[in-house]
């Protein structure tokens, strides 16, 4: 199970906060809205086969299988805070995100399709 650092409410008032006027949002409101989303994620999809990165506010490991304790662990997943973001929250689909080359993805079990969105 992830070990929290944002509480609940911080981090949905975040999420909702960027959901309704992404590009008026604080860095900070983001911070605050990757990192609590990467800890949903990883409390939902618990292991350590998968990291999410979302640099440069965050990353964490998920979803069970081959456990990764040093170097590139074998799956990544990798994108901007605005496409996670949006993942997370439903304003864009997994597919169309692959798509439109917004997610680097590589490795063995790096869909995240059916662990979004969060909410």
């Amino acid at each position: 199970m992830a070990k929290r650092r944002i509480a609940n409410a911080e981090g949905h008032a975040a999420l909702k906060q960027w959901a309704v006027e992404p590009s008026a949002c604080a860095r900070g409101t983001i911070k605050t809205a990757v990192r609590w989303s990467l800890e949903e994620l990883a409390e939902r999809a618990p292991g350590r086969s998968v990291e999410v990165r979302v640099p440069p506010y965050g990353a964490t490991q998920i979803i069970g299988g081959v456990t990764h304790r040093r170097g590139t662990p074998p799956a990544v997943v990798e994108m901007s805070a605005t496409t996670w973001l949006a993942l997370v929250t439903g304003q864009s689909s997994w597919e169309s995100a692959v798509q439109a080359g917004l997610i680097q993805a590589s490795g063995h079990r790096a869909d995240l399709e059916p662990y979004l969105p969060l909410t």
